[in-house]
């Protein structure tokens, strides 16, 4: 293949799900429904948290924040594939991809260290319960939000850039409904060795680590819950985490079954549906997840369910 240099690339094909027209209406549909569930859904965990004063706890302002880090995710990705099937168009433009590129890894990212900060929550609550206002102040809070946007802000902007040095070869298709790192990477004709070093190297480091502590976390906590002498005792504390360990089950379970399914086969179509599950279906899960596990924020979901009829 001949290669293009960077200023000569204009736009990439994003393949999609299916290259079907007929299964496109049905595409359409299924993802425009699963972006309004996510974008409703969210927003409500959003609201009960600021809207409840009972709320106002380290636990759910994590919570909060992830439930709007899901709402830029998925808006990162789902509405161009929607543009595109309903303009029958499957380019994006080199910059859009870039961005795209950009804003996927910032928000996977920073939905890692929160679902870590969050076990670390549930750890000083359940080991550390006397000190737990301590520990868990409003400072700390606002320290962790702020060190992980800037450190998957940084991660993202570096592979960004890392990008713009490549040549690109004629074949510019992805196959993919979004513009993926690693898919726009094999795609390059020049030399991709020092980006896949850092690809791998920075997911084993940013996954790595925040996913050491959730596990160190949860150890910690089974411990102590197991030495807890009443069993009334040892479910409201194994009750207070099953929201987070489904969470953590449903985002980690997807993320690296997409990476076993990517080295296992070379089905572009089943690496594509493999992606789905990460980028979409927890999004849209965890409100459901939260909402059904956990009564105070049941009770707080129902007033404001309640109040809508009254506002319209």
């Amino acid at each position: 293949m001949e290669p293009r240099n960077k200023t000569g690339v204009s736009e990439f094909l994003l393949l999609g799900l299916t290259e079907d027209p007929e299964l496109q209406p049905l595409v359409f549909s299924l993802f425009l429904s699963m972006y309004l569930v996510t974008i409703l859904g969210n927003l409500l965990i959003i609201l009960a948290v600021s809207s409840d004063s009972h709320l106002h706890t380290p636990m759910y302002f994590f919570l909060s924040n992830l439930s709007f880090t899901d709402i830029c995710l998925s808006t990162a990705t789902i509405p161009k594939m929607l543009v595109n099937i309903q303009a029958q168009n499957q380019s994006i433009t080199y910059a859009g991809c870039l961005t795209q590129i950009c804003f996927v890894l910032v928000f996977v990212g920073l939905e890692n260290f929160l679902l870590a900060a969050m076990a670390y929550d549930r750890y000083v609550a359940i080991c550390h319960p006397l000190r737990y206002t301590v520990i868990m102040n409003l400072r700390l809070c606002g320290v962790l939000m702020v060190l992980s946007l800037f450190i998957s802000s940084a991660n993202a902007l570096l592979h960004s850039l890392m990008v713009l040095r490549f040549s690109f070869c004629k074949d510019l298709d992805i196959p993919q409904f979004f513009c993926e790192l690693g898919q726009v990477v094999k795609l390059a004709c020049s030399d991709t060795l020092i980006n896949n070093i850092l690809a791998y190297f920075m997911a084993g480091l940013l996954g790595g680590v925040p996913f050491s502590g959730i596990i160190f976390s949860y150890t910690q906590i089974f411990s102590a819950v197991l030495r807890m002498p009443s069993a009334g005792g040892k479910y409201k504390a194994f009750s207070t985490c099953g929201s987070h360990l489904s969470v953590v089950f449903l985002f980690y379970g997807t993320s690296i079954g997409v990476y076993i399914n990517s080295a296992v086969t070379d089905s572009s179509r089943k690496t594509n549906m493999a992606s789905v599950m990460y980028i979409v279906i927890p999004q849209m899960m965890n409100p459901f997840i939260y909402s059904l596990r956990n009564s105070d924020m049941q009770g707080v979901l129902k007033k404001l369910v309640s109040r809508i009829p009254s506002l319209l």
